[in-house]
């Protein structure tokens, strides 16, 4: 079903609009919270929640030309929370690898005026990876939005772990830089 017509649904509250959604995303979204959580369950669970806070947020949002972002947003963001919930136990190290990472070369927001600066810098990340080559944004996304470990990255696309590595780091430094050259103090 297309996704006009999907929120559509949503928007007459119709209920089937959940199930168009699932069969049209639910595997895309379950695997994208496995990649995630690591469990299965969890990941289903991770899963239910997204129709749910989807069902709650099309109105007032509609997200017609962009739907699956939206859902993929929302899904990985109900991962992260499972995770730190469950961080309290063991998980958080695989989540402070990555964003130690990512800290190298992305401005904290400690004050007003950069939680503020947070579209900007949005906007600037993914003007950059516009600059990319196909190849080194689908890693750098892979790894920095879908979290899979370097391995699964490799894997993925026939390469091996030391070259994903150092297009990682290559691209982390040009990030750095390139935020840089747009005013961001890092």
């Amino acid at each position: 079903m297309d996704d006009n017509k999907i929120i559509d649904l949503y928007l007459c509250r119709d209920e089937t609009a959940v199930k168009h959604t699932a069969r049209k995303y639910g595997d895309h979204l379950r695997a994208l919270a496995y990649g995630i959580v690591k469990d299965h369950q969890t990941a289903e669970e991770c899963e239910n929640d997204t129709y749910l806070k989807a069902w709650n947020s099309i109105p007032p949002h509609e997200p017609r030309e962009y739907l699956y972002a939206f859902l993929a947003r929302i899904t990985r963001h109900i991962s992260l929370d499972c995770c730190r919930k469950r961080s309290r136990l063991k998980r958080s190290a695989y989540i402070s690898e990555l964003s130690a990472e990512m800290e190298q070369c992305i401005p904290a927001p400690d004050d007003m005026e950069c939680r503020i600066d947070d579209i900007v810098l949005g906007q600037a990340i993914n003007e950059f990876l516009g600059t990319l080559s196909e190849e080194k944004r689908n890693v750098f996304i892979r790894r920095y939005w879908y979290l899979d470990s370097v391995s699964d990255i490799a894997r993925r696309f026939s390469l091996s772990e030391s070259k994903v590595k150092t297009m990682l780091f290559r691209s982390r430094n040009r990030l750095r830089d390139y935020l840089e050259k747009e005013g961001y103090i890092l």
